[in-house]
C-alpha cells in the first residue's frame, strides 16, 4: 500500500545545501521511497536556545510501501550515513529529517509521534511544508491557522533562489 508521507529537513553544518540534496537522493536511491514534491529551500535562525549557525529546511512530499516505523528506521540510516551526531538536544546537525505527516494517521509513542509534536508551531516547518501539501490535504487549514499566528514571531526566513 502507497503511503503518502510529508517530511521536514534541516542542515546548519558544512555544505548545508550537499547534505540537503543528498539525503533526498539517498532516500529515494533505497527505490523504497519516491520524491513527489520538494518545497524552496528556506534560512532560517535557530530555535531551542543553543548557539548555533542558521539553517537551510526544506519539505518533501513522498510516496512509499514503507510503514511509519521501517521509514522512520531508514531516515536514521540515512542520518547517520551523513554524519548526524545527536550529542546537544536541538544542537547543530548535518542533517535532520523529520516525519511530519504519514497519510493522516495520528500516533504517539516511544519511537514516533504523528503528526510530528512541533509540526503547528515552528514557522520554519510551516512554510516549507506550505510549498508541497495540495488543495485537499487534510490539515491544510490547521497548517494555514498556524502560520498566521507564527507570522509575527521573531524567527527569521528567508527563500533561497536556488
Amino acid at each position: 500500500m502507497k503511503h503518502t508521507v510529508y517530511l521536514s529537513m534541516g542542515s546548519n553544518m558544512g555544505d548545508r545545501m550537499y547534505y540537503l540534496n543528498r539525503a533526498l537522493s539517498a532516500l529515494t536511491e533505497t527505490g523504497q521511497v519516491i520524491l513527489m514534491k520538494q518545497s524552496a529551500f528556506y534560512e532560517t535562525s535557530p530555535v531551542g536556545g543553543v548557539v548555533q549557525d542558521d539553517f537551510i529546511n526544506l519539505a518533501a512530499k513522498i510516496s512509499t510501501d514503507l510503514s511509519a516505523d521501517a521509514l522512520l528506521d531508514l531516515i536514521h540510516q540515512v542520518e547517520q550515513k551523513l554524519n548526524r551526531v545527536r550529542l546537544i538536544h536541538w544542537g547543530p546537525r548535518t542533517i535532520d529529517i523529520d516525519i511530519l505527516f504519514f497519510d493522516e494517521e495520528q500516533r504517539k509513542d516511544d519511537k514516533l509521534t504523528i503528526p510530528h509534536a512541533e509540526v503547528f508551531n515552528r514557522l520554519f516547518v510551516l512554510v516549507p511544508l506550505l510549498d508541497v501539501v495540495d488543495a485537499d490535504f487534510y490539515a491544510l487549514k490547521q497548517l494555514q491557522n498556524a502560520q498566521q499566528k507564527l507570522q509575527d514571531s521573531e524567527q527569521a526566513l528567508v527563500k533561497i533562489e536556488n
